[in-house]
């Protein structure tokens, strides 16, 4: 050995990795760095900047509401909407995110009126304004909490001027959308049975009312008959006998005015024989029920029966029934009509349905439609007020409570039923446990009560051959849905809604700004609403409610006796009308927006609201396209709650593994679909994560050595044009994949080509060269070349899911650059799309999965350490994969130090594997010396005297080396 040799480190003549980028991320402590550098260099401005003249595409933020910190479905549904306007950033748009909130409402109206309960403060004597600064001062206070928790998920936005629904402009906006509705006369004010909240006072639409267990009394009630006629003649065995009726709802029965029935259902006449029970039926009475459901009721009720006659739908037509509580403080003296329904059936109770028109949709549907023919008033009673208390409507328990502030039941229901027993007029009673409807706020059950509200008609011609349900159902067949079932779901919600109920009877939110005369029709003048909507523009909506407002905006017809209206607007017609001051009004914007995206629920939430508001102002939907996602429970698939204690803050999840992580849980998630999360998934995810990271570190270490050289494409090695092939076949998947908003199919596809094609396939092959070769070799340069574009192609793609990682490792190989976030996704050319290379190489690697098949043998018998001391010859008796050989450094390609391919079977001992037929492999040691350099058995070790324990390739690099004052 030369004293030459005898001085070199081998280690330092290698080109190994080098990087400052960490393997360990530490992101919950590198992610609040970056996002402070993206707040002081104004990322968003700039990106608007950059974004100049492009064509824009718009997702319109669906607004959270502004009273708490951040959830798991907030964090959900940002992480996704920052994905879609970032993917479409750097896809050649201006896509420009503007995040906005939902201010007004009962639940911020609670936690003020909570705060004055707690001090003893008497909400009705605090003066309305005042009380609504406080709300507004609520409000901002959350959105400021809540914008810094939405920015620390990587979320890039407009945060320092967000759209508000309390914004003055935006309450001007809001209340000329429902002037714009009432001048068109799709407004009225009408007398409908409604869901009320008697804990919240207030009226509440169908996206406020979700459903729980509730163990309901039930009650069996008889109607006398007391006429029966049919084609003029009387039918005297009914005269006398009951129609009964059963309902879960005991309260409801003083609201009774019909008895539905069906004339697709088949009834009989029963006579009581034997009766065990304390109160009911005696014997030898007579009632009317559904043949399917008689036997179940009289087993209830311990009577024995026999079957008098059928009783046909025409003889039911023809019953004068009268009230069960007639009498009842003097009231209660009307004919109940029976009425044919099609909501009627005989799978349950008695086949005739007690119809309360002032309680339920279908009861006041069936009446408004049939009762006027029966000659009968057709007033709908109000029965029940708004804190749950019988009405003078409701003779005989006027003051007695259905409901208390609490949700619990009143004595209501056990003042009815006592009330019947007392008249004969109960059958039987009983309890069952159901799904019923309560406030998704309070949790309280709720009640169906009759009261005046506003509306928007559904069904009205609007003077174009179109009404609002047709405007709006068209709209859903232009808009394109992802999940596609999306459209069906929408579309029966549309189909199946009752007039849109608009006003509450609360003083958080924008006002149903209109004056009514005594017969409720709206005032139209154009002078009065301007003058509404520039004070609204001015001094917000608070000018509705200050001193002198009506004499204000009516000027000159202050006198004539105009009503000012005092109830205030839903608050998702707040919602719903975003899109007009958003937008319309932001020059930033466009109208309509490309995307709306939000959970299943808005189905019936602001999708549903926004579409009915712009199809009734505009005759569209605000959006081209719906993306829904679904919700998140634990690892066991159940909800997510504080009493089961298996929530998953996003909170605690960054402060431990970083947004990041919960970005990539997020992107390989089936989202369209509920996901599961919990420590386990993050800890798969983290798993996931780190080998993502450690390829792109990789990369890093080796990009180093890139002195950015370009090599032809034809000058380029197969196995450095197959992975081009690569990139352009994901290129396409990606750009595919974010149009479609399939973000797991680029996250797989992504995570797969880092983890197999590069890590554990191109990134090993290469890595001899790439550390050992010379530096004129074009093996060296051609790889650096491709890992370059795999690095800029890769991390650039992968930047809308993991904005910290990849501006990190941007920011790493590029230290002058400004951001990732600035840059597009690079161009792929189209020579680099190469069928004939994949074809070739996927006949390859059959053949070298035999190989490390049979190497990995030899390594868990010890009969070998690595690969590199091995030199197996393939056998191969297969023309396709011979030819696919011809010409290849194949043991470059197995990372053996040699390796032997010879045509035909093999030994019968030979490796190999089933699902590659015609390939047998013989994993003999390799011969030689091992390299001091590069760890190659080669038998040329020493044939340069200079470098006697190296390889003849190793010893020419360190000449090469030498000669250029590198050693």
């Amino acid at each position: 050995m030369t004293d030459t040799a005898e001085k070199i480190d081998y280690s330092k003549t290698l080109y190994l990795p080098e990087t400052d980028f960490p393997m360990r991320a530490g992101l919950p402590q590198k992610e609040p760095e970056l996002v402070a550098r993206w707040q002081q260099m104004d990322l968003y401005k700039q990106l608007r900047a950059s974004a100049a003249g492009r064509t824009k595409f718009v997702l319109h933020d669906g607004p959270p509401y502004a009273n708490g910190n951040i959830h798991i479905g907030h964090a959900l549904n940002k992480i996704l909407k920052d994905v879609i306007t970032r993917s479409f950033q750097m896809r050649g748009y201006d896509s420009n995110y503007v995040p906005g909130w939902d201010c007004h409402g009962l639940p911020i109206e609670w936690k003020i009126e909570e705060a004055y309960r707690a001090k003893g403060k008497n909400k009705d004597e605090v003066p309305i304004n005042e009380f609504r600064q406080e709300c507004r001062e609520f409000a901002a206070g959350w959105i400021k909490v809540q914008g810094e928790e939405f920015k620390r998920l990587g979320i890039v936005g407009d945060f320092e001027n967000p759209y508000l629904t309390m914004n003055f402009h935006a309450e001007s906006r809001i209340a000329g959308e429902l002037l714009k509705i009432a001048q068109s006369g799709q407004l009225y004010r009408g007398s409908k049975p409604i869901m009320w909240s008697v804990v919240e006072r207030t009226a509440l639409a169908e996206a406020e009312v979700e459903y729980h267990d509730y163990e309901s009394d039930t009650i069996w009630v008889k109607f006398p008959v007391n006429n029966a006629v049919r084609d003029g003649a009387v039918m005297g065995d009914l005269v006398g006998a009951f129609v009964v009726i059963w309902t879960t709802t005991p309260w409801t029965i003083p609201g009774n005015r019909a008895i539905s029935y069906s004339s697709k259902v088949n009834y009989s006449l029963y006579e009581i024989t034997e009766a065990e029970n304390d109160f009911g039926p005696r014997p030898g009475e007579k009632l009317i029920f559904a043949d399917r459901l008689a036997a179940d009721a009289f087993a209830k009720a311990k009577l024995q029966y026999r079957v008098v006659r059928s009783v046909s739908a025409l003889e039911l037509a023809g019953l004068g029934v009268r009230h069960p509580l007639e009498g009842l403080g003097g009231g209660y003296h009307f004919a109940v009509p029976m009425l044919d329904g099609d909501h009627v059936t005989d799978t349950d109770g008695t086949g005739f349905v007690h119809t309360a028109p002032g309680h339920g949709r279908e009861d006041f549907d069936i009446w408004m439609e049939q009762a006027r023919h029966k000659g009968v008033d057709t007033k709908i009673p109000f029965t029940v007020d708004d804190g749950g208390f019988y009405t003078a409507d409701a003779p005989g328990f006027e003051g007695v409570r259905v409901m208390d502030d609490n949700g619990k039941k009143g004595d209501a229901n056990d003042r009815v039923i006592k009330a019947l027993i007392e008249r004969n007029a109960l059958f039987a009673r009983g309890r069952m446990k159901h799904q019923y409807p309560h406030s998704w706020r309070s949790k309280k059950p709720i009640i169906f009560r009759n009261t005046p509200q506003w509306f928007v008609y559904m069904d009205k011609d609007l003077a174009d051959g179109t009404t609002l349900r047709s405007r709006a159902l068209k709209a859903i067949d232009d808009t394109r849905f992802v999940p596609a079932a999306g459209q069906n779901r929408l579309r029966a919600m549309i189909e199946q809604r009752p007039d849109w109920v608009l006003s509450r009877q609360r003083a958080w939110g924008v006002p149903i700004c209109v004056f009514v005369d005594e017969q409720g029709e709206i005032l139209q003048d154009e002078a009065v609403n301007q003058r509404i909507l520039e004070a609204f523009d001015l001094e917000g909506a608070d000018a509705w409610f200050a001193e002198g407002a009506r004499e204000r905006f009516l000027g000159s017809r202050a006198n004539e006796g105009w009503t000012q209206v005092r109830d205030i607007l839903d608050v998702w017609f707040d919602s719903g009308s975003t899109h007009t001051f958003t937008l319309e009004d932001r020059p930033d914007l466009k109208w309509p927006a490309d995307v709306y995206l939000e959970g299943s629920d808005q189905h019936r939430g602001w999708f549903h609201s926004s579409l009915l508001e712009s199809a009734a102002t505009r005759g569209r939907a605000p959006y081209d396209t719906v993306v829904t996602h679904g919700f998140t429970m634990d690892e066991k698939g159940q909800k997510m709650s504080k009493s089961l204690g298996n929530v998953v803050a996003p909170q605690d999840v960054m402060k431990d593994a970083g947004a990041d992580i919960l970005r990539l849980w997020v992107m390989t998630t089936d989202y369209w679909e509920d996901q599961r999360l919990g420590k386990t998934i993050i800890q798969t995810n983290v798993d996931a994560y780190r080998k993502l990271r450690n390829t792109i570190r990789w990369m890093l270490g080796t990009l180093a050595h890139d002195e950015g050289e370009e090599i032809a494409y034809a000058d380029l090695p197969e196995l450095e044009k197959l992975m081009l092939h690569r990139l352009a076949e994901l290129d396409k998947l990606v750009r595919e994949g974010y149009d479609a908003f399939e973000f797991k199919k680029i996250a797989r596809a992504l995570i797969d080509f880092s983890n197999i094609e590069l890590s554990a396939f191109y990134f090993d092959i290469r890595k001899d060269a790439l550390y050992c070769d010379a530096p004129s070799s074009l093996r060296r340069r051609a790889a650096l070349a491709v890992i370059r574009k795999i690095f800029e192609c890769t991390v650039t793609w992968l930047a809308p899911m993991l904005p910290f990682t990849t501006e990190e490792s941007w920011l790493s190989r590029n230290p002058n650059a400004v951001s990732i976030h600035l840059e597009q996704f690079p161009t792929v050319p189209a020579e680099w799309k190469n069928e004939a290379v994949a074809e070739k190489w996927a006949q390859i690697r059959k053949v070298r999965s035999v190989v490390t098949g049979a190497l990995e043998i030899e390594r868990k018998d010890k009969r070998i350490g690595s690969s590199l001391e091995a030199a197996p010859v393939v056998y191969v008796n297969d023309p396709e994969l011979m030819k696919a050989l011809e010409g290849q450094e194949f043991e470059e390609t197995c990372i053996t130090s040699g390796i032997a391919i010879v045509a035909g079977e093999g030994p019968e001992n030979a490796f190999r594997l089933p699902e590659v037929q015609g390939v047998a492999v013989d994993p003999k040691l390799a011969e030689g010396t091992k390299c001091a350099r590069s760890w190659r058995v080669t038998t040329d070790v020493g044939s340069d005297p200079a470098y006697p324990d190296v390889s003849a390739r190793d010893a020419a690099a360190l000449r090469e080396l030498a000669a250029l004052g590198r050693l």
